[in-house]
């Protein structure tokens, strides 16, 4: 199923994988992809506007640089039609990776590279949310992932509160004015996409608990959600089963090997919930629970969903799901990740089970709202 772009042309290449780190995700194509405003399908017109200060800056301080202009259609990735009771905003993973000496820190809205692979990752991750809602997903100003290579996680995330977090909080507020519509809506994201969509819910979402209230989930996937940040935010809860509404869902997946190892994405007091069984606890789900992999197939060069090659079972110590699949890689750069991280497949390894799940928490908030 692919995106319902208002209109996109895409130059990418064949796949290749790209050894990621503190934020990222998977791969990255050898080309690069452009991006061309037109209609959303949906006969709504958008008028050009100056930009604005994101998300109320009366309510919320510290906003850096000027943000991105959201009213700009070349500025998202997908404005798709309108035919689910639901929306999904989702936030891509990494996809900015200059090792030039030139290269900033922090890239622009309209690097061509960074929209080609972001266009691809989407393929691999936003696609899930389709089946069950509209899902939106603007581009916006990403860390360089050479830039943050010696920072902790709390460096950085101090980080990611620049150019990143003003636009991905202008985004969200144009979306909501313009696109919204009153409708319930999902937070999706991955690593660095993982990392905004924390942001977001502990600080645009306090401020506007108008649109709160009306939040089906937040999938923070692939970076961790801690037992003492949630005490930071007592409006938050994380799911504690497959259907319930209003929480956060998250996952960091690692093969066994990598107990006791560092893996930058994984900070001390982590959570996470099984995303076959959604439980909480360590009962063990076998590969026969799983419904469907993404998986690229390097013979064909084309992704295929498999049945039955990944497990999952909490360590509720670390906060983790452990998988033992052979099916697929380990992720790269071990220094961060540590020798058995599956960062690349979160959301891959469990496809069709979440596809699943999300049709259950929408359906579970439409029929009690």
């Amino acid at each position: 199923m692919g995106k319902q772009y208002f209109k996109v042309t895409s130059k990418v290449g064949s796949g290749i994988m790209i050894a990621i780190i503190c934020l990222a995700l998977s791969f990255f194509m050898a080309g690069c992809g452009k991006t061309e405003a037109g209609d959303t399908g949906s006969g709504e017109q958008t008028k050009t506007a100056e930009p604005k200060a994101a998300a109320g800056s009366d309510m919320i301080t510290g906003l850096a640089g000027t943000p991105s202009d959201y009213s700009q259609k070349d500025n998202w990735m997908a404005i798709p039609e309108i035919t689910h009771e639901v929306d999904t905003l989702y936030l891509y993973p990494t996809c900015y990776a200059d090792d030039s000496e030139t290269a900033k820190p922090i890239c622009d809205i309209d690097n061509e590279e960074v929209r080609g692979r972001a266009q691809d990752i989407y393929e691999n991750q936003a696609t899930v949310f389709e089946e069950s809602t509209n899902v939106f997903a603007p581009y916006y100003r990403q860390s360089n992932i050479y830039h943050v290579l010696g920072m902790d996680s709390k460096e950085l995330e101090e980080f990611q509160m620049n150019e990143q977090r003003t636009d991905v909080y202008a985004a969200l507020d144009y979306y909501f004015e313009h696109y919204n519509n009153g409708r319930p809506f999902i937070l999706a994201g991955h690593s660095q996409g993982s990392i905004m969509t924390r942001i977001v819910l502990g600080e645009y979402m306090k401020v506007h608990p108008e649109y709160y209230e009306r939040m089906v989930a937040a999938y923070v996937i692939g970076y961790s959600i801690t037992s003492d940040w949630l005490e930071e935010h007592p409006y938050l809860k994380f799911a504690e089963g497959a259907d319930d509404t209003g929480v956060i869902v998250s996952w960091n997946t690692e093969g066994p090997a990598n107990k006791g190892q560092n893996n930058i994405v994984v900070e001390d007091g982590a959570i996470s919930i099984n995303p076959l069984n959604w439980k909480r606890d360590d009962t063990y789900a076998s590969a026969d629970e799983n419904l469907g992999s993404r998986i690229l197939n390097a013979e064909t060069g084309a992704y295929e969903i498999k049945k039955k090659i990944a497990d999952a079972q909490l360590d509720t110590g670390r906060g983790i799901v452990i998988c033992t699949t052979e099916e697929v890689e380990y992720t790269a750069a071990e220094a961060l990740f540590g020798p058995a991280s599956l960062h690349n497949n979160d959301y891959a390894l469990y496809y069709e089970n979440l596809r699943e799940n999300v049709k259950a928490r929408v359906e579970s908030f439409l029929k009690y709202k």
